[in-house]
């Protein structure tokens, strides 16, 4: 197939796309993050858009906050596609500028449910003034384990979303983890939806897309 064919052949690919706007879920108040293509409907179903809290809020302090949403309905009238929270990730060059020489950086991952029967996988990363000991830093990953196994729980999704982005249970842990070693900031470095809550009990938070019958 000669080149000109084969670019005619992407182009009329491109013309049979149609592009769906991104509208976030419930807890960021259903705004626009953005466009995504699909020939098909089907196909955009189970499929995750990274964007950040920036793009959300508007605040550029959140800049650094990646956002995974994942596609679980579409509009094909309106051209729109519904999704709900995946997860997130602050950038690794944010963290990085966290990390200073002669300090310490004490990372905690903890898995833990919501009340409204949603399974999360929290990683917790704690920055202390000063290099500490192996002591300290045991002493420090017990009080994260403490706060999130404390907190989570008693919030719905929602809740804990907005705990985690937006710095509650960070600043609880660092809090009372300052009582045991100076502490420099707390940050909840990512979250994970594993599981969500199913008429017989509890359910991988997995979407595969059908076409239809």
């Amino acid at each position: 197939m000669s080149a000109r064919r084969r670019r005619v052949g992407i182009k009329d690919k491109w013309k049979l796309k149609q592009w769906y706007e991104i509208i976030t879920p419930d807890v960021f108040n259903n705004v626009s993050v953005g466009h995504t293509p699909a020939d098909e409907p089907w196909k955009l179903i189970g499929r995750t858009v990274d964007t950040t809290l920036y793009d959300i809020t508007g605040d550029f302090s959140y800049v650094h906050v990646h956002v995974y949403l994942q596609i679980i309905d579409v509009d094909p009238n309106n051209l729109r596609v519904m999704t709900r929270f995946k997860g997130h990730e602050l950038a690794r060059d944010y963290i990085r500028s966290l990390t200073r020489r002669k300090s310490s950086k004490v990372e905690g991952i903890f898995d833990v449910w919501t009340k409204d029967g949603y399974g999360l996988r929290v990683t917790v990363d704690a920055f202390t003034a000063y290099r500490c000991k192996t002591s300290q830093k045991k002493a420090i990953r017990k009080i994260e384990k403490e706060v999130v196994e404390e907190m989570i729980p008693s919030m719905t999704l929602d809740e804990a979303i907005n705990a985690m982005l937006f710095g509650d249970l960070a600043e609880e842990i660092a809090l009372r983890a300052r009582k045991i070693y100076p502490i420099r900031r707390v940050e909840i470095y990512k979250s994970k939806l594993l599981y969500l809550p199913g008429p017989e009990g509890p359910v991988k938070a997995v979407v595969v897309p059908k076409p239809p019958a």
